[in-house]
């Protein structure tokens, strides 16, 4: 599978209430800003398939799915994303902005549920291939600052905030931990800080990844 070169590709992780989809429509209009065509998109979901999935995943109580049913509905979702909406908009010369890609399975479902990672990697393998993201971007913040954030948005999408605290520490540390065994496409962005703050933060480390200027 090549890999696809036109359109740069970031992604947007962390846990819940971090503000990625607060931060992610402000890089969006700083790029737009640079004249940089920017396809804006979400995982679960993206695309009209993909949507049908996250309703599956997102709604219902915790127990709901087993580690590896979330993982395999994860990753159905993510192949009709890339098909249908990121390769697309690549080829045409859109940046692609995605809240949340493949770190949040091995986050969740491997760190949260315990998942083998082993496993994990054989889907993305099998499905993402050479067709990840150029640059992720984890927002962290403390478990329960984020769980408090995510409660007061009252989307209806909370199954995974119901989940326990241990769920969500070990979630967090498992993104850390993704960040470290990938130093050359991760940037860990503090995101205690106010809104301002931390789209700086965002900019700094876009801009030096890609040699922009504002």
């Amino acid at each position: 599978m090549n890999k696809v070169t036109t359109g740069s590709f970031i992604t947007f992780e962390g846990g819940e209430g971090a503000g990625k989809s607060t931060q992610i429509k402000r890089l969006a209009a700083r790029l737009e800003a640079l004249s940089v065509p920017v396809t804006l998109t979400r995982e679960p979901g993206g695309s009209p398939g993909a949507e049908e999935i996250r309703t599956l995943l997102v709604t219902g109580e915790g127990d709901r799915w087993s580690g590896l049913s979330e993982s395999l509905l994860h990753f159905a979702a993510r192949a009709d994303h890339l098909e249908r909406l990121i390769k697309p908009a690549r080829s045409r010369g859109d940046w692609v902005l995605c809240d949340r890609f493949a770190d949040s399975t091995l986050a969740y479902q491997g760190g949260g549920h315990g998942l083998n990672s082993a496993a994990i990697q054989t889907l993305y393998d099998l499905v993402v291939g050479a067709q990840g993201p150029d640059l992720t971007l984890i927002l962290d913040l403390p478990v329960e600052a984020g769980l408090a954030r995510a409660a007061s948005r009252g989307e209806g999408e909370d199954r995974y905030e119901k989940m326990g605290l241990a769920f969500h520490e070990r979630l967090r540390a498992a993104f850390l931990e993704i960040a470290r065994q990938n130093p050359q496409r991760c940037v860990v962005i503090d995101a205690t800080f106010d809104i301002d703050t931390v789209e700086a933060a965002i900019w700094t480390a876009v801009s030096k990844r890609f040699s922009l200027s504002s």
